[in-house]
């Protein structure tokens, strides 16, 4: 069968090539792929920055925001051939540690838990892959090609669940969110912020193309320039860009009892003369709280397939941007200014 491969730390080394059928040791649960959703990170994968084979492989079959159908069920009672699945990214570590003894895989603490795509796991960029019955996630057939965007989707669904569990060390009443950044990630997290009803508003550097419509759509408001600009302190801050400016714009942004929550992970360099010390004391004096969130356990995957289950299928749509073959996948790794989320698609959903 057909998949996209890399060598890790190898850049320049992903290639669409023939590897053996899936062994029923990496789960009972057969799949056809339909989909898979690219992002940053298959793309530093690629450029050699990170990712890791399995154990005694050189190449990874990259890939980890999946979409697939049942072919075989295997011995799931839970799923039946043709059902569309998504399959769980992270694996808890073999030790285990408490949090991954318990299945909060995605705090896990001492590091050695393993996900698919990315660390010591095959992903889901071939034509079928197998998966373990308790990682495969049933998805609403009706979003057809968009089950694609659970993953993506878990991310905020975690972020907002941090965000409560935060705020709710006191009394407290959001009213205003603002996201920064218009990318998947960040127009998911306002898709979550207006199913709780919350005024939402999004900041992002682009003054035109799909971003500002998508905002808009939603009935959230579309900023551009900067935080300070705004004339509002938003109660809670979902900071989707890794940008260390922008990051330094919502400590100071952010309204009293407020809570900014970190998902973007990227960089930025030295900010001016930003003295942490007059940060802590910002932060302290106002009772603000600063939580970084990455990754999803289970919970947070059936959170994202109710959040998207209830969305507007139009909308979501147009969240998917481009889709490219499998063997077009160096397009797919070519981002433009009019993509969002671009897809591999492997078969019609």
């Amino acid at each position: 069968m057909k998949a996209i491969t890399v060598r890790p730390m190898t850049p320049g080394s992903a290639q669409l090539e023939d590897i053996p059928e899936p062994d029923e040791r990496e789960g009972a649960v057969l799949v056809e792929a339909l989909a898979v959703g690219v992002c940053g990170t298959d793309v530093e994968i690629v450029e050699g920055k990170y990712g890791w084979a399995p154990p005694g492989k050189e190449r990874l079959v990259l890939g980890h925001e999946s979409l697939g159908r049942v072919v075989d069920p295997g011995t799931s009672t839970a799923l039946k051939k043709g059902d569309h699945v998504v399959g769980i990214v992270r694996r808890p570590d073999p030790v285990p540690c408490p949090n991954c003894a318990v299945g909060e895989w995605d705090m896990c603490r001492n590091g050695q838990y393993t996900e698919r795509g990315i660390k010591e796991i095959n992903g889901f960029m071939s034509e079928r892959w197998r998966i373990e019955p308790h990682f495969a996630m049933k998805v609403d057939r009706s979003l057809g090609l968009l089950g694609v965007l659970l993953e993506p989707t878990t991310v905020v669904a975690k972020a907002w669940e941090q965000v409560v569990a935060v705020g709710q060390r006191s009394f407290w009443e959001p009213r205003t969110v603002l996201i920064t950044g218009a990318g998947p990630i960040g127009l998911l997290a306002a898709l979550l912020g207006k199913q709780r009803g919350l005024d939402v508003h999004v900041i992002d550097i682009a003054d035109s193309g799909p971003k500002p419509q998508l905002v808009r759509a939603l009935g959230a408001t579309y900023h551009t320039g900067t935080i300070a600009d705004l004339g509002f302190e938003p109660d809670v801050i979902i900071e989707c860009t890794g940008v260390g400016k922008v990051i330094k714009d919502t400590i100071g942004a952010v309204a009293s009892g407020g809570v900014i929550c970190l998902t973007g992970v990227g960089g930025g360099g030295v900010i001016g003369q930003m003295h942490i010390a007059d940060v802590a004391a910002h932060v302290v004096l106002r009772n603000n709280v600063v939580v970084g969130s990455v990754n999803a356990n289970k919970r947070h995957w059936y959170k994202a397939g109710e959040a998207l289950a209830r969305a507007d299928r139009s909308w979501l749509a147009q969240l998917v941007t481009r889709c490219e073959r499998p063997a077009d996948f160096a397009k797919a790794l070519t981002r433009t200014s009019e993509d969002i989320k671009v897809i591999v698609q492997f078969a019609e959903a």
